[in-house]
């Protein structure tokens, strides 16, 4: 597979090769590729030349890398202490750390002093409680800077930090919150999408009931000074908390693999899986992904488009320990016009813009030049993860946004809170591709047989232990659903889920989820390979395809979203099938085609193959309220009621 050269750095003064000339100092390393191999081979080195190397703060003592023969119980750094929040509160001068943005287009900023201030402030207030180390704290909060305030007030007293956005359900909140029992919850009083107003509190009352660890709510306002609400609960309102002149400043050394927050599986079967992160392994995964993976440097600025019920929210807080300021948005990406997060970009002079690959795919569909309206001269990388990046879009980037850039597509999930492949800053870009495996994690691709494979489509795996890897699932009696998750269909090795190929360039192309991939007389299908075909139609907005399985059989089955006023006619689903036999081949032709007016989607805008299938096929679905659009699933019940009718 040769994909087209789309990209190549023109400057190759960046902190990829500073690491690499650190290192020829003891040993001689000439690629990324001699490079990566060292760093899988001598994790130990590896890994203590990247704590250094990052500069972070804490004690590194004993050993790097113990038990190496078992994967879930192997440790990084266990002797070694170090406070997260220390690490990212190393400045605090009246330069800016956090400027955030919504779509009322308001817009505040805080110093590193007044961050500092404010962290120590919440701290105080969360001692005086009583929290605890190891006592958690939950909160249902937008992405604004007030949220990172309190989580790493959280991480300076040692407790466990847990968050929900605020537009996720009720039952999808106390599904997650009821199993970590926390002892305080910080919510908003409301906030907006697309300019919609919504009362957050409304829910609180019931979130209650069902979960009486919670002792104390704390009440942050969305943008008035005070929050203004009917007493139908005890709160305490934030501005006690900022307004009191007591501060705790101590910055006490825990574990490295001392617990930091909690994160979500967004799974639709069964309840969410509470996956433990530790404070070490994610801080120093993150500093070697900023620093080396994306040049990310002091008084940088640095966006990502997400909500803090994503991964990518807690990956973008880690900048603060680059010294880098930090841009936050919250609401749609699309009010008040598509263009609007490309302006903040211009005006805040952002150097590395991050975003979902869904919502590049829609400025792409709907032609929209960027580069005509900003020149964005400070832009030096662009990434993009969420769901596979298809070579169009690649193109669209490099045609419409900005011609000198790095694009880095990036790929990881909530599982590691990090990335498995991701940009290298001194390689070419190549259309459809993640440029590399991350340096320290030993990806590989598998066949079902667990052999090494090139060029051939096969599972993601990582074949020996990183430092962001789960500590634990909370409740998980001997490691049984962190076992299921990861090491079934491998013994002691990770298989991510995620069906892949390795390019010959060395990179890898996404094909969607394997548990999703469809197989079609008796071939393994990516569904990312249809969706690149039919989405690079101007008539299709969107896709997603499905296995359906009939009388002992297996078919293909895609359904549409048609642009503007275009319905699904013959000659459209002939000519969808035309040019998905005609760009890949008669095997990944669907045997029905469906119009719907939307896809499920979850409230990080991924779409939700495997519950669509298993609606199509029958089967139990759950976990309703991951999702931001369900009533639209009465459109798939309606299908699969006729797909059933019809097979009698």
């Amino acid at each position: 597979m040769h994909n087209l050269k789309l990209w190549s750095p023109s400057n190759l003064d960046n902190n990829l090769q500073k690491f690499k000339n650190s290192l020829n100092t003891k040993l001689n390393i000439n690629s990324f590729d001699d490079l990566h191999k060292w760093s899988v081979k001598e994790k130990d080195n590896f890994w203590s030349e990247i704590w250094d190397f990052t500069k972070i703060i804490g004690s590194k003592k004993g050993e790097v890398f113990k038990n190496d023969n078992e994967f879930i119980k192997a440790k990084f750094f266990d002797d070694s202490e170090l406070n997260y929040a220390e690490n990212c509160l190393m400045k605090n001068d009246e330069s800016d750390a956090i400027i955030s943005y919504n779509e009322n287009q308001t817009k505040k900023t805080y110093s590193w002093k007044k961050l500092n201030e404010y962290v120590f402030k919440t701290s105080y207030f969360l001692k005086s409680k009583k929290i605890k180390i190891g006592d958690r704290v939950a909160a249902i909060l937008p992405n604004f800077s007030e949220t990172v305030i309190s989580f790493l007030a959280t991480a300076q007293i040692g407790a466990i930090w847990s968050s929900c956005s605020p537009d996720f359900g009720k039952q999808a909140i106390i599904d997650r919150f009821q199993q970590i029992e926390p002892k305080i919850l910080l919510c908003t009083d409301y906030y907006y999408y697309n300019q919609k107003k919504i009362d957050t509190t409304l829910i609180i009352p019931d979130i209650l009931e069902n979960i009486p660890s919670i002792k104390n709510v704390i009440v942050i306002p969305y943008e008035k000074d005070r929050a203004n609400l009917e007493k139908k609960f005890l709160y305490t309102e934030w501005k006690e908390i900022i307004e009191s002149k007591n501060l705790y400043t101590q910055f006490n050394k825990f574990p490295f693999n001392h617990p930091l927050y909690i994160l979500y599986s967004s799974g639709t079967t069964g309840a969410p899986k509470c996956i433990v992160h530790g404070a070490g392994g994610s801080l120093i995964q993150h500093k070697k992904e900023h620093s080396i993976h994306c040049n990310i440097n002091e008084y940088d600025k640095v966006f990502y488009f997400t909500t803090c019920g994503w991964m990518m929210w807690n990956w973008l807080i880690s900048s603060l320990a680059s010294k880098a300021t930090i841009i936050l948005y919250d609401g749609s990406p699309f009010i008040p016009d598509k263009k609007y997060l490309f302006k903040v970009a211009e005006i805040e002079k952002i150097n590395f813009f991050g975003t979902g690959a869904k919502y590049l795919d829609t400025l792409k569909n709907d032609e929209i030049n960027i580069k005509s309206y900003f020149k964005l001269v400070n832009l030096k990388v662009l990434a993009s993860t969420g769901s596979p990046l298809v070579n169009e879009t690649f193109e669209y980037v490099y045609h419409s946004i900005k011609e000198d850039i790095h694009l880095a597509s990036i790929s990881g999930g909530t599982d590691i809170v990090s990335c498995f492949v991701l940009g290298n800053p001194s390689s070419p870009v190549f259309s459809g591709e993640i440029q590399c495996s991350g340096l320290g994690m030993d990806v590989d691709i598998f066949d079902d047989d667990g052999r090494s494979i090139k060029n051939i489509k096969g599972e993601l795996v990582c074949k020996t232990p990183f430092p962001s890897k789960p500590l634990y699932f909370w409740n998980d009696k001997n490691f049984e659903k962190y076992k299921n998750s990861y090491f079934s269909k491998y013994p002691n090795i990770w298989c991510h889920g995620d069906y892949c190929i390795k390019t010959v360039n060395n990179g890898y192309i996404i094909l969607g989820r394997s548990d999703a991939t469809l197989n079609s007389g008796g071939v393994r299908i990516g569904t990312a390979e249809i969706y690149r075909v039919i989405e690079n139609l101007k008539e299709i907005a969107e896709g997603l395809a499905v296995e359906y399985k009939s009388h002992n059989d297996s078919e293909v089955i895609l359904f549409v979203v048609t642009n503007k006023e275009r319905k699904l006619d013959n000659d459209l689903k002939n000519k969808l099938i035309s040019k998905i036999k005609e760009e890949l081949s008669p095997k990944h032709v669907p045997s029905k085609i469906f119009s719907v007016s939307e896809i499920p989607k979850t409230r990080s805008g991924k779409i939700v193959e495997i519950l669509v299938k298993n609606l199509i096929n029958g089967e139990q679905i759950n976990n309703l309220e991951i999702l931001s659009n369900p009533d639209c699933l009465i459109e798939f019940e309606n299908i699969y009621k006729s797909l059933k009718k019809n097979a009698k």
